[in-house]
């Protein structure tokens, strides 16, 4: 079971941005690799650590975790993390560029392609395709390579230079000496953005970004048990980053529809069953829809209206896990809107006998009603 990254850090769930850097500071510097040669404890604790950070440095992944827990930011639902070893190097250095200096050991090799934005969209589904799971074909506008440059985002082969200010490493360096010794600072070249190349004759069609507007279609599979609030993120296939550079992910956030028939709570599903007086009284037996067809209730005579019979099995599945819940199906008296002159002589018939029974019941002390939950069968 892994770990609370709250835990991971010993910070506290109110903990501020900059508690967070910092606890991750001290863990990243005290187990990385380049202080634990072969230590593969170390190695893991500092995987844990930058894949904590990952996720509390991130707001809207923070507070998916907060509320859902590890499953809110599982890789198996495509959301969250799932760290190598490269993965938290990278945030490492993301996070504080140019410490790799700080230990007289390796660094990155400071030259980097800039990564796409992220995309966001809304997939609604109804509670049928929940309850099962689907596949969806899925059209986005995105940006992707341009077929024209292949995403150089120059006009000709040769229309790409080094960039004169960083010499083509992609970063700039600043050292500096003090009574403790001497400190080397690296930072993203500001002239090239890190990329180590310029691009002096931009392509006609993408005006030199490498990357143009277009109008795909995804299959994604949407896994049963899913509800709103709950996201699917596609590694990769985010818009492109300029110039050939990596592109961010696609975060599909789940909304349910409204359903006509059918109230959700959880896993459990509520259908409200209307039923006359004689079903109610003389009891009977009624089909009634599920979420996988119809399926056949028995209904006991003398039933109170507003009774709730369980149905097992028959409502959602639990999400990633192997429960699945209920039908609760609801009985309430139906009355009619107009009646005929044979209708009415007969419901003032049925008057006189319901005023006798209520009599007999008046004398007697009311029971208390059951909680709503009592009434379960």
């Amino acid at each position: 079971m892994k770990k609370d990254y709250y835990e991971i850090f010993g910070i506290r769930r109110e903990a501020s941005e900059s508690e967070i850097k910092k606890a991750y500071r001290k863990l990243a510097m005290q187990y990385h690799p380049d202080r634990n040669p072969g230590d593969k404890e170390a190695e893991e604790k500092f995987k844990e650590a930058a894949e904590a950070y990952e996720i509390l440095n991130n707001p809207e992944k923070r507070q998916l975790y907060d509320q859902y827990g590890h499953r809110g930011v599982d890789s198996s639902f495509g959301g969250g993390v799932d760290f190598d070893i490269s993965d938290a190097l990278r945030t490492f250095m993301e996070g504080f560029g140019g410490f790799g200096d700080f230990f007289g050991g390796r660094r990155s090799s400071g030259r980097q392609q800039r990564v796409g934005s992220d995309l966001q969209l809304r997939l609604a589904l109804t509670l049928e395709e929940i309850a099962k799971g689907v596949e969806k074909n899925i059209r986005i506008k995105r940006l992707g390579t341009c077929n024209k440059c292949g995403g150089t985002g120059s006009e000709s082969s040769n229309g790409v230079t080094t960039c004169h200010m960083c010499h083509g490493s992609g970063e700039v360096r600043q050292v500096s000496r003090s009574v403790f010794g001497q400190f080397v600072n690296v930072s993203t070249c500001p002239t090239c953005h890190g990329e180590g190349q310029i691009v002096s004759q931009p392509c006609s069609v993408c005006r030199g970004e490498g990357r143009v507007r277009k109008d795909e279609e995804i299959k994604v599979r949407i896994p049963a048990g899913v509800s709103t609030g709950n996201y699917l993120s596609r590694r990769g296939e985010g818009n492109k980053g300029p110039r050939n550079g990596p592109a961010g992910d696609l975060i599909i956030l789940i909304e349910e529809k409204e359903h006509p028939l059918f109230e959700r709570h959880g896993d459990d599903v509520l259908y409200e069953l209307p039923v006359g007086y004689s079903q109610l009284v003389m009891g009977s037996e009624i089909e009634v829809p599920t979420l996988n067809g119809k399926v056949k209730l028995k209904i006991p005579g003398r039933t109170q209206a507003g009774k709730i019979f369980r149905l097992k099995g028959k409502g959602i599945p639990e999400l990633n896990g192997f429960g699945r819940g209920d039908l609760l199906v609801q009985v309430f008296l139906y009355t009619p809107d107009k009646l005929n002159s044979e209708e009415k002589k007969l419901i003032e018939k049925l008057a006189e006998f319901e005023k006798e029974h209520l009599k007999k019941y008046s004398r007697h002390k009311s029971k208390k009603k059951k909680g709503f939950f009592k009434q379960f069968v």
